[in-house]
């Protein structure tokens, strides 16, 4: 609970010095009056085809490589600059599911990646060769001096 009250204080203590110190504008839109939980659901578990395939404002060369890397995190923003003022408490959550989201994915695949090892091709030696093995193939090998 006490990390759920520090990231609202983080959250609550970045949009302040955004509007206060940087002059950016936060806008007052009611999210229940554009969207419903379909978006929020979409939003939380297939964050990049939601934000391809939904009516959500796509931006220029940042909100790619955002969508691309850190999709959760582009959601978490985008709803702060959108609904901080009438829904804070959803932005919360939004942060949250970003922050755990994308930490919680990238543990997952770095704890699953698996290590294929392989050997390479094995050379013999004239006299190791097994002339009766019908998968051994013998060849010359000189040297040119």
């Amino acid at each position: 609970m006490i990390k759920i009250f520090i990231t609202f204080l983080a959250i609550a203590g970045g949009v302040s010095i955004s509007m206060n110190v940087f002059d950016i504008e936060f806008l007052y839109k009611d999210y229940w009056k554009e969207h419903g939980v379909l978006l929020l659901i979409g939003l939380t578990i297939f964050p990049r085809l939601t934000l391809l395939f939904s009516s959500i404002a796509s931006g220029g060369f940042l909100w790619w490589v955002a969508w691309f890397f850190a999709p959760r995190i582009l959601v978490a923003v985008l709803a702060t600059i959108s609904y901080w003022h009438n829904h804070p408490i959803l932005v919360l959550f939004s942060w949250l599911v970003a922050l755990g989201g994308e930490s919680g994915e990238k543990h997952l695949i770095t704890s699953r990646s698996v290590t294929i090892r392989t050997t390479g091709p094995k050379f013999y030696r004239n006299d190791s060769f097994d002339n009766n093995d019908p998968d051994t193939i013998e060849a010359d090998f000189e040297r040119k001096s």
